[in-house]
């Protein structure tokens, strides 16, 4: 039942004006960490994990990409959780989708076929602009809904991304527009969503963002109440 949903570090070399005389090699310095933000992969459970797989603290967020709440926890919270905390390893951080609309159907399906190291660049990009194009699906004309609404699902689903824009925008983050239309027409990823959601609701999700810490349901949440429980966990 489908339902009715950066980071570079740059380093830069200085260097020295040739000496009369050679100076000594420079001692005591630091190792170069691993920025574990850029370690990404796809999990059996259907999401999209960034960070270290064994970090000391496991966040999950059930999300909807049409979701205002969730988009402020991304505009709030995400920029201090990864160069905070998953970025040094010590906190890995899921992002799993949970349907709550067509239009959801469609932006998640995309965010979904990027390649891997794009997903979360992408999603970001959708909750930054979320209210441009989800407002142009609540301003096309009754008579334009009513006529995607009679298209076979994968049509329809093609249709509202090139009217919300999203097709191009997919496109900037390595989803041509061939691959997108594909995507939007593969049942299996239909499927695949719907069983994300039914494992949801298994675990108790009933809206969004809810989150899970360390496997355990605490429910939805804000920046401002989960980086103390992070903190407090070590991460």
């Amino acid at each position: 039942m489908i339902r009715g949903i950066s980071l570079a570090a740059a380093v830069a070399g200085l260097a020295l004006a040739a000496a009369p005389t050679a100076s000594a090699p420079a001692r005591g310095t630091a190792p170069v960490q691993r920025d574990w933000s850029r370690t990404i992969v796809a999990t059996p459970e259907g999401g999209f994990r960034m960070g270290n797989p064994a970090a000391h603290v496991k966040l999950v967020e059930y999300g909807s990409l049409t979701c205002g709440h969730c988009a402020q926890f991304a505009q709030a919270g995400m920029p201090a959780l990864v160069a905070n905390h998953v970025r040094t390893g010590k906190v890995s951080y899921e992002f799993r989708n949970f349907i709550l609309n067509g239009t959801d159907v469609m932006a998640s399906l995309l965010a979904r076929c990027m390649p891997s190291a794009s997903f979360f660049r992408f999603v970001d990009r959708l909750y930054a602009t979320q209210p441009t194009w989800i407002g142009k699906v609540n301003s096309l004309p009754q008579s334009e809904k009513e006529r995607l609404e009679a298209l076979p699902e994968g049509q329809r689903l093609a249709a509202l991304a090139r009217a919300t824009g999203l097709t191009a925008v997919a496109a900037q983050f390595g989803l041509p527009a061939a691959k997108a239309r594909a995507c939007l027409a593969n049942q299996a990823g239909l499927d695949r969503l719907n069983r994300i959601a039914e494992a949801a609701e298994g675990q108790g999700v009933q809206g969004t963002p809810t989150f899970f810490f360390n496997g355990a349901n605490i429910g939805p949440q804000t920046w401002a109440t989960l980086e103390p429980m992070i903190r407090e966990s070590g991460g």
